[in-house]
């Protein structure tokens, strides 16, 4: 035990030497983490630019633009008589939609003429244009609704009558699980979590490769030869500061307000499985590749598009079975799998026990691959060293 201390106190100094390592698996959760955050604070899309284009300069045409302007999700910039030169604009000015009035619009709807109003939506940004569309439809549909009953009463017909002649059914949303639509709720558990595998296979790239590359591998299995022994060694520092980087994260979820179930059994459970995927697959591309740079940069090329494959943001059914089936072996894609059952749905150990059983295959293989690889290693350095000694 006195050995296996001694060797650790080695283990954390090469780690903290590392400058780069050190600002990265410090720094990356909470910097990107806090940033992100402020990002999204604002938690919804507002103040969408539009240009109202208006070709009646009614009174029905400026009742529906005080409307626009009374929307939270749009921002009307211009009202002018005709388009001008508005494609020129849009490199600079970036409008999210143009709403056309039409000559004759008021008149053509006395007449029951049905008249139309065009909105020509800005597609660059889906995000903003199905937001942009949403707010745009509300505010013509309540004033369609208005203009018909307006009509209606004119008709004779009593208030009441009017409105409950136009409206043949009610329609209630019920908002369940982020209620709200906070883009920060939705957003930054999945980026935290990509960020945290990262960070990991990054850390967990350097352990042994690092090694390798210094000749520093040879005397360590001087101590001992036992590729368990050595992995253990590696794998201490990290099980000890990765709770530290945990807690920090899980403060952004309370500092940011994100009304997220995080603290309990099943969340612990499943960040714990989770980090020790995390770890096993980058300590075993750290044995099989010995090069820092290439080991690193293979994670990086699995772990980079590894946000986008889990389904998080866009939805498994839409992406083909080939890409799902791998983004199912990277650690990430069952931990916000299992995550969205226990924060959101409020689940239990059983609720998440698919992804449970996943990221424990992943271990399994990872660590029985990275045991038999390790020790291959070790005694071919060892063969190596008795060969270097009689030839001596």
């Amino acid at each position: 035990m006195k050995k296996f201390k001694n060797l650790l106190k080695i283990e954390f100094k090469h780690i903290f030497s590392n400058s780069v390592l050190m600002a990265i698996f410090f720094g990356a959760p909470i910097g990107y983490g806090i940033l992100f955050a402020f990002v999204y604070q604002q938690a919804k899309v507002t103040d969408l630019p539009i240009v109202i284009i208006d070709q009646d300069r009614s009174p029905m045409s400026d009742k529906m633009i005080d409307a626009f302007e009374d929307n939270e999700g749009l921002f009307v910039t211009d009202v002018r008589p005709t388009d001008g030169n508005i494609r020129a604009e849009m490199p600079t000015e970036q409008y999210i939609a143009v709403i056309t009035i039409p000559t004759d619009f008021e008149r053509n709807i006395l007449q029951k003429k049905h008249p139309e109003i065009r909105v020509d939506l800005n597609m660059t940004n889906i995000l903003n244009a199905n937001t942009a569309s949403n707010n745009i439809n509300r505010v013509l549909m309540t004033l369609n609704a208005g203009v018909e009953i307006e009509g209606l009463k004119k008709q004779g017909l009593h208030p009441n009558q009017a409105k409950d002649s136009y409206e043949s059914f009610k329609i209630n949303f019920n908002k369940l699980y982020n209620s709200s639509g906070n883009y920060v709720t939705f957003m930054l558990p999945g980026i935290l979590a990509a960020i945290m595998q990262q960070v990991i296979f990054l850390a967990m790239a350097l352990v042994f490769s690092r090694d390798f590359e210094s000749g520093y591998f040879s005397d360590l299995i001087q101590e001992s030869k036992s590729s368990l022994y050595h992995i253990l060694l590696k794998a201490t520092p990290f099980l000890l500061m990765l709770p530290i980087m945990w807690f920090f994260v899980s403060m952004l979820f309370v500092y940011f307000n994100i009304t997220v179930d995080i603290f309990n059994l099943p969340m612990l459970v499943l960040t714990v499985v989770f980090t020790l995927a995390s770890m096993f697959i980058g300590m075993l591309f750290s044995i099989a590749i010995p090069s820092q740079l290439k080991a690193t940069e293979l994670l990086m090329v699995i772990s980079t598009p590894a946000f986008i494959l889990s389904g998080f943001t866009w939805p498994t059914s839409a992406i083909p079975d080939v890409i799902t089936g791998v983004a199912q072996f990277i650690p990430v894609t069952q931990f916000l799998n299992g995550f969205r059952k226990i924060g959101f749905y409020g689940g239990d150990l059983a609720s998440i026990s698919l992804e449970l059983t996943n990221l424990f295959l992943i271990i399994l293989v990872a660590f029985v691959s990275m045991v038999v690889l390790l020790q291959l290693k070790i005694n071919k350095t060892k063969k190596s060293s008795l060969e270097e000694a009689n030839i001596a």
